[in-house]
């Protein structure tokens, strides 16, 4: 895992991700995004990823997640903005869809929620 990007464990990290409302939606994924307000992880990228039920079994729901932190683990670090918290929600199509579309998914959705970094804007 590259330096500065942590995971998120917590339930209470992903409620609060949550309840901010920076979201954006793309065909691949959902992306929830938060500024982190702990002084101590202020300049950390933190990531969680989610997968719900009606995805698929778990099978499915683990392939989803493995997708989206393979994802997680290119982008964030060249992309997106420290010191944020950031929530992956896997859809129905994640499994089937290019990389490549997940790529760009993820690189539109930074950039609709304001997380992308300003010298990096495709």
């Amino acid at each position: 895992m590259p330096t500065g990007v942590e995971r998120l464990k917590k339930r209470a990290d992903f409620l609060r991700v949550a309840g901010v409302r920076r979201r954006w939606a793309t065909p691949g994924m959902v992306l929830q995004a938060a500024r982190n307000s702990t002084p101590v992880d202020a300049g950390l990228l933190r990531v969680g990823f989610t997968a719900t039920k009606k995805t698929g079994n778990a099978v499915v729901r683990n392939r989803i997640k493995r997708r989206l932190r393979a994802l997680a683990d290119s982008i964030l670090p060249e992309f997106a903005k420290p010191g944020w918290d950031y929530v992956l929600i896997g859809r129905q199509s994640t499994p089937a869809r290019p990389f490549a579309d997940l790529e760009k998914d993820l690189i539109l959705a930074l950039e609709k929620v304001g997380a992308l970094k300003e010298e990096k804007n495709v």
